[in-house]
């Protein structure tokens, strides 16, 4: 094969997920980037060259099907945008309380439903669950009526760490294979009947969508930023010198079925969450917990600071009392059947960009 046979390799590019390249780690990583990029620049014969190998490796991508990019064992979904928790709390407890104590002191998370994780394009039914009206006595159960996006990001876990073993702030990222664009389709009005004291279950048990593509944290390299000031300073198992974070700007469109084309609803960046990503691994993990390659951790909301760069209908509508108006004269509260979100990034350097593609989902009526 053109990237060798050593180790398994024709193995590994044959298989129909990421898990066994990802397990191989940082080194193998590299070594493959740079083979690939090697092989597609203009001043390499092997391809450009080679018609009859050139049609063998490369496609349309129009005439492939994008599966999942690997088998996920266990998903975790953080909430670590100061700006979205603090828009949340305000709703629920007012500005003076909006954070919880423990807010600032760690990366708080839950663990979600690896099993309903798809990949982009796959249709999203409307979930039913349990809902209760503040004027009402009881509870009902019926189809939800606030469905509700998250613009979010999450990465994939590369190599694991064993059970009862801590990975250190300074080693995460060598366990971090790469990131994608996340949507993390949540039932308002389930959720917030259901989410005390546990936190939410079913109103987002039901679908969430990534996109095929993984960005390597090697092709983020050169939009490194520096992570925003963290006040009160991290415990030490968190503080990390000079910890950074990731420039990547992040767009949701919407299209409903009276639109010909997507309307940009809200445009928000990666570098504006509060808690980076070693600091969520190294979370994670400080407890012993094991996590395994193709393991999912995800972002949370990403909201920035203006009511344009919220990353929900939760916060663009503000619990639905200001809906969102779109061209043509519609209004939206919440999704309603027949919409298609759309979340799309990309990283911009001098001249040129590194994008992760999109991840979409069409609201479908439960049958």
């Amino acid at each position: 094969g053109i990237v060798g046979r050593s180790a398994g390799r024709q193995r590994i590019f044959s298989d129909d997920s990421l898990n066994a390249f990802m397990a191989l780690g940082r080194p193998a990583w590299k070594r493959t980037r740079d083979m690939v990029q090697h092989l597609l620049a203009a001043e390499t014969a092997t391809l450009r060259d080679n018609g009859d190998l050139r049609d063998r490796v490369l496609h349309k991508q129009s005439e492939v099907t994008m599966l999942l990019p690997a088998r996920i064992g266990d998903y975790t979904d953080f909430y670590s945008s100061y700006h979205h928790a603090h828009n949340v709390g305000t709703m629920l407890r007012g500005p003076e309380n909006a954070l919880m104590p423990n807010w600032k002191w760690l990366p708080v998370a839950y663990h979600g439903r690896a099993s309903s994780v798809v990949v982009s394009g796959t249709e999203v039914k409307r979930p039913c669950g349990q809902t209760k009206m503040p004027e009402s006595s009881a509870p009902r159960f019926g189809l939800s009526r606030s469905l509700d996006f998250e613009l979010e990001t999450a990465f994939f876990i590369g190599p694991g760490n064993q059970l009862g073993t801590q990975v250190p702030i300074e080693r995460a990222e060598d366990h971090i294979f790469g990131m994608v664009l996340m949507n993390d389709w949540s039932a308002r009005d389930v959720q917030t009947w259901e989410y005390q004291p546990l936190g939410p279950f079913l109103a987002k048990n039901f679908c969430t969508s990534i996109s095929p593509w993984v960005v390597t944290l090697e092709a983020l390299e050169p939009f490194r930023k520096p992570l925003g000031r963290q006040e009160p300073s991290p415990l030490a198992y968190l503080d990390r010198a000079n910890d950074s974070t990731f420039d990547i700007h992040l767009e949701a469109h919407l299209r409903t079925d009276a639109m010909r084309e997507p309307h940009v609803i809200t445009r928000t960046n990666f570098q504006d969450l509060y808690w980076s990503v070693a600091q969520q691994l190294a979370h994670h993990t400080s407890s012993g917990c094991n996590l395994q390659t193709g393991d999912l951790l995800a972002s949370g909301t990403i909201s920035g600071p203006t009511e344009e760069s919220r990353g929900c209908m939760l916060e663009l509508t503000w619990r639905g009392a200001n809906p969102l108006k779109l061209p043509g004269g519609e209004a939206r509260k919440w999704l309603e059947d027949g919409d298609t979100l759309t979340i799309t990034g990309w990283c911009e350097g001098d001249n040129y960009r590194v994008g992760f593609g999109e991840v979409t989902g069409r609201v479908t009526a439960a049958t």
